[in-house]
């Protein structure tokens, strides 16, 4: 499988971790649910992310879910291997690695109060990891408190050129994007790849301010790969187009708290999972909410005219 480089560009989906109703791994799942993500035409994955419920996991868990989904993906594959031990992160590479992975993901720790501080974490991260593993730098400020700026961003991509991707979840961030689209690819500074999250929110901005493609999480894959490949056809207004029918889910996913139990019951209902129990501690769902669920994906499959009930 291809590492990941500095022009990795599309949709590189946040997967969810399943879980049996009483909380264990569900392996079989994790087979499940790669095949679904890759019917939806993603172009790679990424595991073991804040939505796929990482810190929960132990580490025997850890290394049982990236080995899965790794072995069952034809598309490259990143792993999240954030944690608060070098030790930790550098054993959860070295397996991901050796088992296929294209590449790792890495936040900074909450804690770090200055840029001088984030520089030399991730010397600290490249020097650990070795410099044949292609990372990627998590830029999401709302969980870790780290708030890093452009020019920082680009120092480590010129410093260490193992640091190929930024993965932008800033909000708001889209003047940051643009800086960072800007000051990379020129005579001083390599190109960096830009991938988004925070769930698509802002994905239709994203793409148009330079962003490569998405990496998040969304429960029907299809409406980021379209959004992505319209745009990069060139059709930004029928990319945003298709984006804003798609929105009131976009947006109800983005529930702080209860987003990931949305989204795992809607890969329930379309077969991707078994169940779609959030490992403790973690919400569940009412009877309210799944109405709510219900609701909408009738009222925006009939926006698409598409039978996205059918399937969810």
């Amino acid at each position: 499988m291809p590492l990941i480089d500095r022009h990795t560009a599309g949709v590189y989906i946040i997967a969810a971790t399943p879980f049996e109703d009483d909380g264990a791994l569900d392996l079989a799942s994790i087979d499940r649910l790669t095949d679904f993500y890759l019917a939806k035409g993603v172009d790679g994955m990424t595991v073991l992310g804040v939505m796929g419920e990482a810190p929960k996991l132990t580490p025997e868990e850890s290394f049982a879910a990236a080995a899965r989904f790794i072995e069952r993906s034809s598309v490259p594959v990143i792993v999240g291997v954030s944690a608060p031990s070098f030790g930790a992160m550098k054993a959860l590479t070295a397996h991901s690695m050796d088992k296929g992975a294209a590449g790792v993901m890495v936040a900074p720790p909450p804690g770090l109060k200055t840029e001088t501080s984030v520089l030399a974490y991730y010397a600290q991260v490249c020097e650990a990891l070795g410099p044949d593993v292609p990372v990627v730098f998590q830029d999401y400020p709302q969980l870790t408190g780290v708030h890093v700026t452009a020019g920082t961003i680009l120092e480590l991509t010129r410093r260490h050129p193992q640091i190929v991707m930024l993965k932008h979840e800033d909000a708001p961030g889209l003047n940051k994007l643009s800086a960072v689209r800007e000051g990379s690819g020129t005579a001083d500074t390599p190109r960096m790849s830009i991938l988004c999250g925070n769930g698509g929110i802002h994905l239709a901005q994203e793409m148009q301010r330079g962003a490569d493609g998405a990496m998040t999480g969304f429960a029907f894959p299809e409406m980021l790969v379209e959004v992505v490949r319209l745009h990069r056809a060139g059709d930004a207004d029928g990319a945003e187009d298709l984006f804003d029918a798609w929105l009131p889910l976009v947006r109800h996913e983005q529930q702080p708290g209860l987003g990931l139990a949305l989204r795992k019951e809607a890969l329930r209902r379309q077969g991707a999972i078994a169940g779609s129990a959030v490992r403790a501690p973690g919400p569940k769902l009412t009877a309210a909410d799944q109405g709510e669920l219900t609701r909408l994906v009738e009222r925006v499959g009939r926006r698409l005219g598409r039978d996205l009930a059918a399937a969810a």
